[in-house]
């Protein structure tokens, strides 16, 4: 097998690179195969969120070759009983990934197939000194399983045993209220460069209430129960409609309904944030 026959490794994290963490990762990669061939994702997820790690995931993964292998690392729970798997989607990626809610918005949205957790007792780095180590799994057990399997070694089956998909932990995913001129929403994920705000609101969803883009949109937005912004605001394509500064409502990446400042920060600007705790009303400036 040549080094453009075996699957790409992608990794991402909440590591970042201030330390040797992603170092370590890649250094066991390649001390299984050479030419294996790996990518960044992300290191800068936020901490411990595995709801974000599981957004990300959906975000990213259908944009790589099918055959990818996807190393999602965020684990609050390492060292414990949580499992450490292996899932294979529908459409033929792999997710090398602590069962931890990681795996929620690839089993919605994109499906999986089967789900396999990692054998330690044959899938686990040895031989490094890291015999005694519960804390890195990124790098002693996800990092070096990925290898494997992209390497040829193993193939699925010799990740280890097969669990049912229904068992896979889940994070709760929230459907829109929609109705005619008024739609009720959250945001669930930000884009943390530009600060933006991302709702759960398809696109589709938006215009079938009557929404196009052009119109003037009023916008409530709650913190838990307290009304935090207020504004009628523009809906269209992309930011350069707006003018400089002012906020706005557009079509994100994913075909989902969002919120940005032009040129500022959606989120700095207005002291927002996301999470099922943040809603998000729209509604015709005359409803």
């Amino acid at each position: 097998m040549s080094m453009f026959d075996k699957p790409i490794l992608v990794f991402q994290t909440d590591f970042t690179y201030a330390e040797g963490a992603v170092s370590s990762m890649y250094g066991v990669v390649k001390s299984v195969d050479r030419e294996l061939e790996i990518f960044d994702g992300t290191h800068q997820l936020p901490q411990y969120d595995t709801w974000s790690a599981s957004y990300r995931l959906y975000q990213s993964l259908q944009f790589w070759p099918k055959g990818t292998i996807y190393v999602s690392v965020v684990d609050p729970g390492v060292g414990t009983k949580r499992r450490a798997c292996v899932a294979k989607t529908v459409d033929g990626y792999y997710v090398v990934s602590p069962d931890n809610g990681s795996l929620t918005h690839v089993k919605k949205f994109i499906g999986i197939e089967a789900v396999r957790e990692i054998d330690e007792s044959v899938n686990r780095l040895r031989g490094k000194g890291t015999e005694g180590v519960a804390i890195f799994h990124g790098r002693d057990l996800f990092g070096y399983t990925a290898a494997r399997l992209a390497s040829g070694i193993i193939d699925f089956e010799g990740v280890g045993p097969e669990y049912p998909v229904e068992e896979i932990v889940e994070h709760p995913i929230y459907a829109p209220e929609v109705a005619p001129g008024k739609v009720k929403g959250y945001f669930e994920i930000n884009d943390p460069n530009f600060g933006n705000l991302w709702t759960n609101i398809p696109l589709a969803d938006f215009q079938r209430a009557g929404f196009q883009y052009g119109d003037m949109v009023h916008v409530s937005i709650f913190h838990e129960d307290a009304e935090v912004f207020n504004r009628t605001v523009l809906f269209h394509q992309s930011f350069g409609f707006a003018k400089k500064g002012d906020p706005m409502i557009y079509n994100n990446e994913l075909m989902k309904v969002a919120m940005a400042v032009s040129q500022g920060s959606m989120c700095k600007k207005f002291d927002l944030n996301f999470g099922p705790e943040w809603t998000v009303i729209f509604t015709k400036p005359d409803n």
